[in-house]
């Protein structure tokens, strides 16, 4: 095991850089507001939204007053009725939106979008708010599956962000924080763009989220509960499913996939108290089709779970649209059960939509040349066991067409609270001939690209904590080469002379060129510039250009996979 970070010559140099890139974007995003109808101005673009928008993103310090409120979750939500009636709208309108509300640790996003297709598949417009965003932030936001256009974005975008700055004089001077502020663009857009339903997936947790600002929904779902923001939501399973829970509202059908005893409990308690019908989703294998098994957009078994409660979902809501069974059966609320969901007979739409199912970054295998990216935003330990599953799996496969001997690399970051350590422990086995770690820095440039910019964390931050991620990657692989060696030996066609070598690079960007060797035509683009690597890293990379493949595994944040798809894929940045 070799340590050869930092890599490039001096981080003080990219700070640098990275500090002059930001204060472009920040004065680009004040740029028109030094006067009070900047706002108004008819040549405000899709940048100028974005780098405004930018000024918002006090996450770090908004959670850190959840945290703080925490035990007064009603102040969170008045709050949020404050903003979104001073956007000129009101909470009885998002009635109007048919919503199903989405909440969970580890699937909801993968659930919301099985759902939204199968009911497009229907015929039926489809609104879809999720988050965190890849490239674009427009990707938050989607019309028929389809992020809505810069245009549309801008055009709304203003219409909000005005109405909340004419107001923010008689109102304390405040503006609604970035998650904020994007829900309530959502509601707008989807309002005005007359959608037939809203899938609405939950930022965190659920009772304080403010997506829960929500009265009436049609349905709550509830994914995969596992342990994730523990500062906001608790350190427990059960902490964490009472929040989970707080999405469920009186009458209104909810459905869970199988959860841990402790969650399971909670939730029926949850349930009871507010009155509220909970279901549990049977497994895929038992519904019934025409004979042939299902097959899933998403790639993983785990996106079993995510189908099933898919399937629910869209079933209640089409209860309630289109039949006079306005309901499941009757529930007794004084029952301590909880009640299993009734499988059904699949209907070809929503075959056909949990099929052509499109989520990217999440389980996703790019091939470009003798490089293929295998792309997961695993963040949390049970969500990065899934990953490694499929990984080794999928790996394998293309392992066994492979003309030659195929060097595996693993490209890592982790943000926030999450267990790096315990997330980096379960990769081990995979074998990778290199791990690198970035931050999630798209590339070093001085200039703005806005929708992916991070103002609440400091590029000296983000260094130190891949600094952190590289030692964890060796400390966990200390002692333990004999035996990877004998595992490595089984595998098809291993690389002669196989050593573990650890790296870090100041940016994705970077990383990439280095781990494709110019072997990736899109990444070899000579107008894509980066710092000098050390000569003793270039001859490090000998392997790599000696492989007949190279297979990359990219995970341990959404973040980082969406800065790796925006130089992959051109369609990501326009």
């Amino acid at each position: 095991m070799v340590y050869f970070a930092p890599t490039f010559q001096r981080s003080s140099r990219f700070s640098a850089l990275l500090r002059e890139r930001d204060l472009w974007c920040r004065l680009a995003g004040l740029r028109h507001r030094s006067t009070q109808t900047a706002h108004q101005l008819p040549g405000m673009e899709y940048q100028d939204a974005i780098c405004t928008l930018n000024t918002l993103q006090t996450n770090a310090s908004a959670l850190e007053q959840v945290r703080q409120e925490r035990n007064h979750p009603q102040q969170q939500l008045q709050a949020m009725k404050v903003f979104l009636e001073r956007a000129g709208l009101t909470v009885e309108e998002l009635n109007h939106l048919n919503i199903i509300h989405v909440t969970g640790t580890k699937g909801k996003g993968s659930t919301c979008a099985f759902t939204e297709k199968i009911l497009r598949s229907y015929g039926f417009r489809t609104g879809f708010y999720s988050s965190p965003h890849l490239v674009q932030v427009r990707e938050r936001i989607r019309i028929n599956g389809q992020p809505i256009g810069k245009d549309i974005f801008t055009k709304y975008f203003w219409q909000i962000y005005g109405r909340l700055e004419e107001s923010k004089q008689t109102s304390g001077g405040t503006m609604p924080a970035y998650f904020r502020f994007l829900t309530i663009l959502a509601f707008h857009v989807f309002l005005q763009e007359k959608v037939d339903v809203a899938v609405i997936e939950v930022g965190i947790g659920g009772a304080y989220d403010c997506t829960n600002i929500i009265r009436k929904p049609w349905v709550c779902g509830v994914s995969s509960l596992g342990i994730d923001h523990t500062q906001i939501l608790g350190d427990t399973i059960e902490k964490i499913a009472w929040q989970k829970g707080g999405i469920f509202k009186p009458g209104v059908p909810a459905f869970t996939v199988k959860q841990p005893e402790g969650a399971m409990a909670v939730l029926r308690d949850r349930a009871k108290e507010i009155k509220c019908p909970l279901w549990v989703c049977p497994d895929l294998d038992d519904y019934q089709t025409d004979g042939a098994p299902f097959r899933l957009g998403l790639a993983g078994k785990h996106q079993h779970s995510n189908a099933s409660l898919a399937l629910q979902l869209s079933n209640s809501w089409l209860k309630t649209r289109c039949s006079s069974d306005k309901s499941l059966p009757a529930v007794n609320h004084e029952s301590i059960k909880v009640h299993q969901a009734p499988s059904f007979s699949v209907s070809s739409e929503m075959v056909m939509g949990l099929a052509d199912t499109e989520w990217p970054g999440r389980n996703q295998t790019l091939k470009s040349g003798k490089v293929t990216y295998f792309l997961d935003g695993a963040h949390t330990v049970r969500s990065m066991q899934a990953c490694v599953d499929w990984f080794q799996g999928t790996a394998a496969q293309h392992e066994k067409n492979a003309s030659g001997p195929v060097a595996r690399v693993l490209l890592f970051n982790a943000t926030g609270d999450r267990d790096s350590a315990a997330m980096l422990k379960l990769l081990v086995p995979c074998h990778f001939d290199f791990a690198v770690f970035c931050p999630n820095i798209t590339e070093v440039i001085a200039s703005c690209s806005a929708d992916q910019q991070n103002f609440n964390v400091s590029v000296e931050h983000m260094l130190t904590r891949c600094m952190d991620n590289e030692r964890s990657w060796r400390l966990h692989n200390c002692g333990g080469d004999k035996e990877a060696e004998l595992l490595i030996d089984e595998r098809l066609q291993p690389l002669p002379g196989k050593q573990m070598d650890t790296l870090v690079f100041p940016c994705i960007l970077s990383a990439l060129q280095w781990i494709t060797q110019g072997r990736d035509a899109v990444l070899a683009d000579p107008d894509k510039q980066v710092l000098a690597v050390k000569p003793n890293i270039r001859a490090k990379a000998a392997v790599l250009r000696q492989a007949a493949e190279i297979h990359v595994l990219i995970t341990g944040s959404l973040h980082l996979v969406g800065g790796v798809l925006k130089h992959l894929n051109p369609k990501y940045s326009n």
